[in-house]
């Protein structure tokens, strides 16, 4: 095998590529800041316990593991940096105001999350702790479609769930509770056969409802017939008011669908859900949703709500950045020549010094000018 071969989608980022996403990062970051997020750095692995707490088992099987050489503990590669921002507001910073936290950072997964995924994406995410209301998710929405903003996307669908209208309906009856897991997994892949099948012997509203579910999806009309076939229970009722109100919110600003089934993250989140998508990729570019009980874990119970999208996926999608232009100056020590250069660097401009004996060839930058010594003076000549 060939040293320098990669392990499947894993891969190099190269110029070009790597000047869009750190650009993305920053832009995005400077954004978050505007709105009083603080920015935290977790660390890349921790103990197992610790990282794969209230993840549900997507991220326990999406994550590497090793044994710590130190102290003999089985370690984990963080596969998603939430559940580490938690605990740091839970258990380090431990404030009792609303904290607002954002992130940046790569993580690893033993397995793609899609077609032509990297196994290594760069999370970037912003939280919300300390406030229950909708208030907080509708920031949270809000700033999901400002970062696709900033990345250029102005064709943006946003699809919204509610993780309540399933809990409200399993709570009455028993038979359903029991079997959570699978009913989760038939509604996500909308196998209604499946789902008649492993409903029989249920309550028959309970039954009629899940039955329901696969088929309430489409514009935000949906939440006028979901109120009209499902039951008229409080949590229920209390989700799909959550629901309208966050489709307002994004009105505008983005093409609003709503998806009762879609229950990606069902067992981690606690209220409403979204992704948004935008064109050229089947994937969801980011996702969100309320996850109130992950810090009870960490010893403190926070309502908690945030997105996160992967900035290398996202950089995927946008046009070749064009090259920069710069300048083209000799090599020398003349005191003259550095003091130039050093002014012109000084006030933005990218200049190049021409190694001896070598030809230069770029993907980032574009010479347009070159430094020259004319009359004792040093001095910027336009080039073609």
């Amino acid at each position: 095998m060939p040293n320098w071969l990669l392990p499947e989608n894993i891969a190099d980022v190269l110029p070009s590529e790597a000047r869009k996403i750190e650009e993305l990062r920053r832009l995005m970051l400077d954004t978050y800041r505007l709105y009083g997020y603080e920015l935290v750095m977790p660390p890349l692995l921790e103990y197992v316990e610790s990282l794969l707490t209230g993840a549900g088992q997507d991220t326990d099987l999406r994550t590497f593991k090793l044994v710590d050489q130190l102290s003999g503990r089985m370690l984990g590669l963080r596969a998603d940096m939430t559940t580490q921002v938690a605990r740091i507001d839970a258990h380090l910073l431990h404030r009792n105001s609303v904290t607002r936290l954002c992130y940046a950072g790569s993580v690893l997964h033993t397995r793609p999350s899609g077609l032509h995924a990297t196994r290594e994406p760069l999370q970037i995410g912003c939280e919300i702790y300390g406030h229950a209301g909708l208030e907080a998710d509708a920031e949270v929405q809000e700033l999901a479609l400002a970062s696709l903003a900033l990345a250029g996307f102005v064709d943006v669908r946003l699809d919204l769930t509610h993780v309540g209208v399933l809990r409200a309906l399993l709570a009455e009856d028993a038979k359903a509770r029991q079997d959570e897991a699978t009913i989760v997994a038939l509604l996500r892949a909308k196998d209604v056969p499946g789902l008649r099948e492993q409903t029989k012997g249920y309550a028959a509203a309970t039954r009629e409802a899940l039955l329901a579910l696969p088929n309430l999806y489409g514009d935000i009309d949906v939440l006028t017939r979901a109120k009209e076939v499902l039951p008229a229970l409080p949590g229920i009722t209390k989700a799909l008011a959550d629901l309208a109100v966050l489709a307002a919110s994004a009105l505008g600003r983005a093409n609003v669908a709503v998806d009762l089934a879609d229950l990606r993250g069902y067992q981690y989140e606690s209220g409403a859900m979204f992704s948004l998508y935008v064109p050229g990729l089947p994937n969801a570019v980011a996702r969100g949703g309320r996850y109130d009980h992950v810090g009870e874990a960490f010893g403190r119970a926070r309502p908690a709500t945030g997105f996160s999208m992967d900035l290398r996926e996202l950089a995927r999608l946008l046009p070749t950045a064009e090259r920069k232009h710069s300048i083209r100056a000799p090599w020398g020590n003349a005191p003259e020549l550095r003091a130039k250069i050093a002014e012109l660097r000084k006030s933005g401009e990218v200049v190049i010094q021409s190694l001896p004996g070598h030809d230069i060839e770029l993907d980032e930058f574009e010479y347009d000018r070159v430094l020259v010594l004319e009359e004792g003076n040093w001095i910027l000549k336009n080039l073609g």
